[in-house]
């Protein structure tokens, strides 16, 4: 790499992308009205930790993907919450799931020069990820979860050096122990490599081949992590989420502007509900 090419690495900046689209059909009939990311998880909605996520990072300007049937709510929601802070969110419409690859190229424009934090919207991270978020500076970067149920998800697995060797999704047979989770931080290149990947069997844009493009170029780290990973795609899942943030009080641990937007905001709400009763 050039001394030129060094210097324009660094100079990136780092945006953030919130994947909320989908139909949750797991949650049925709760999300028969609402977005999967909009349900509350112990005292507050899903959306707000992935956010938390980003912020603690640094990040301000934050792209949500969202369905169109639930685009108004979380205008609503997010549309002005942060402004006053410096923080801008803007909103991009997924017409139809297909495969998590696609928020990258949804959000080209978005991403323009810079780099980018990619996080769903239904991951909800007890560890703090603002120092990896804030060195990153090129190629990729996944964060890894030993889980009791690898199957289920793309896995990591790692040679002797502790390096990752090989990356699968949802293995039919055992590979490894190591989940990737759903925080994926990548340099400018991603936006490329995702138009070139062509859809799996189950007619995706599998972020995993994101991921095995710069694993093949030397250019993937992973970050193994020990903290609580929530993913909130079932009941029984949402209400356990819901549990394990309240006894680990993982929502009392906000950045301070959120914390102090969402407060503004609800006590907004609360006085234009007391003016409509007069």
């Amino acid at each position: 790499m050039s001394e030129d090419q060094i210097i324009k690495t660094r100079r990136r900046k780092m945006k953030g992308i919130i994947l909320a689209g989908g139909t949750a059909t797991r949650l049925f009939p709760m999300t028969a009205t609402t977005s999967k990311q909009l349900l509350p998880v112990y005292d507050r909605q899903m959306i707000f930790y992935p956010l938390n996520t980003l912020i603690k990072a640094g990040i301000k300007n934050i792209l949500v993907i969202v369905a169109p049937e639930h685009s108004g709510q979380f205008l609503n929601l997010l549309g002005s919450l942060l402004k006053k802070h410096d923080i801008h969110i803007t909103f991009e419409v997924q017409s139809a799931p297909r495969g998590l690859a696609e928020a990258l190229t949804l959000g080209e424009n978005h991403i323009g020069d810079d780099n980018v934090a990619l996080i769903l919207g239904d991951n909800i991270f007890e560890d703090d990820f603002a120092k990896q978020i804030k060195e990153f500076r090129s190629g990729g970067h996944i964060f890894a979860k030993k889980v009791s149920d690898p199957q289920r998800f793309g896995v990591v697995k790692f040679n002797k050096e502790n390096r990752a060797m090989e990356i699968v999704e949802k293995p039919q047979q055992w590979i490894s122990d190591y989940a990737v989770t759903g925080l994926y931080l990548f340099d400018n290149e991603c936006v490329e490599l995702a138009k070139k990947i062509k859809p799996s069997e189950r007619g995706e844009v599998e972020i995993t081949d994101v991921n095995k493009a710069y694993l093949k170029k030397k250019q993937l780290e992973v970050t193994i992590f020990e903290g609580e990973w929530l993913d909130a795609g079932t009941p029984d899942s949402l209400l356990q989420a819901s549990l394990i943030v309240k006894e680990k009080g993982i929502s009392q641990n906000f950045h301070p502007i959120l914390d102090q937007a969402i407060t503004e905001f609800n006590e907004e709400l609360k006085s234009l509900s007391k003016k409509k009763l007069k």
